[in-house]
């Protein structure tokens, strides 16, 4: 990739629009992250396609770009060497991007987090900002703060309902006040509070890109995504949606039955004659946030199998009895 322009890079065409730079960028970030791709070249390949992106995903440095790309002979330096203005494809040595392990224990139900649901996309774009505007700033300039990071992290809802911990190990990028790009290893320990709701942000302090000039670091801030399954999901950030098999005999008649849920096993009024499809709520019994959520079970029947003479007995004279219906 190394004598390829940024469009290049990406596999896109010099006009393309925004959407279809980033949909090209996420698509080779998953391609060519280390913690994924065999590829022998994969860190400084993500490295790469990382600040590609980073200049062409805005509109100021696009033009700069692409005006680079049409003279390229145009800006140089005294020395006669040429300037890219931040854009050499060099900055980011043979070290790029780090890598993402998660290590956890316990259980609550299924795992708060897991190898796969960080997020790491934007920590890159945090480590390419820094690294292009760093390659700028002299030895002298004075404390500088680290860039913040923000990335996604996607839990099991369970963890929303107990609380948990979990220990996130990064191998992290820096820049120091050289230019040059390290990687340092940093353990976190992520706590997940109880109630917290989708969209909320976790932050860790100075857990974010190292400062220059002896600046403070930046923080890094982790916003949640709850997994989601057919059978067991959030919506409007708190209300939880579960999905409730009854036996038809259950819907019919009704009566109290106990229904295991993320929160707990709760003890459930089911209304007769309940139909499938019908959702019962349960209000306050989502999400435990400052404002509680609600959970809604939604119903569906579930038919037995007829496995013995006796089942099949059983069925018939049901259906006898409904016959004349």
């Amino acid at each position: 990739m190394a004598d390829k322009n940024y469009y290049e890079v990406l596999g896109v065409a010099p006009d393309a629009d925004q959407d279809t730079i980033k949909k090209a960028y996420r698509k080779l970030v998953r391609k060519y992250h280390p913690d994924v791709s065999k590829d022998p070249d994969a860190v400084n390949k993500t490295a790469e396609i990382n600040l590609a992106y980073e200049t062409l995903k805005d509109a100021e440095k696009r033009a700069e770009y692409d005006e680079m790309l049409a003279n390229p002979f145009g800006r140089q330096t005294q020395g006669g060497a040429q300037d890219f203005g931040g854009f050499g494809r060099s900055g980011f040595g043979n070290d790029g991007y780090s890598r993402y392990e998660f290590r956890s224990g316990g259980d609550f139900g299924g795992e708060p987090f897991g190898q796969g649901d960080f997020n790491f996309e934007d920590l890159f774009s945090a480590f390419g900002r820094q690294q292009q505007s760093g390659s700028r700033r002299t030895q002298g300039s004075g404390p500088v703060k680290g860039e913040d990071q923000h990335a996604e992290l996607s839990i099991d809802i369970y963890a929303a309902y107990t609380g948990a911990e979990r220990t996130l190990t990064l191998n992290v990028p820096g820049v120091d006040e050289y230019g040059r790009v390290s990687y340092q290893e940093k353990t976190l320990n992520v706590k997940i509070p109880q109630g917290i709701a989708e969209g909320q942000q976790i932050r860790l302090a100075g857990q974010g890109l190292a400062g220059y000039n002896g600046g403070a670091n930046g923080d890094l801030y982790l916003k949640i995504r709850f997994h989601e399954r057919p059978e067991l999901y959030v919506q409007n950030k708190k209300d939880v949606y579960q999905t409730l098999d009854v036996m038809p005999w259950q819907a019919v008649l009704g009566g109290k039955i106990i229904v295991p849920t993320a929160g707990g096993r709760l003890q459930v009024n089911l209304p007769a004659n309940s139909q499938h499809g019908k959702s019962i709520r349960l209000k306050g019994k989502g999400i435990p946030a400052r404002e509680p959520g609600d959970l809604y079970l939604n119903l569906r029947i579930a038919v037995p199998k007829a496995e013995s003479e006796a089942d099949r007995a059983a069925w018939e004279a049901l259906a006898a009895h409904y016959a004349e219906r």
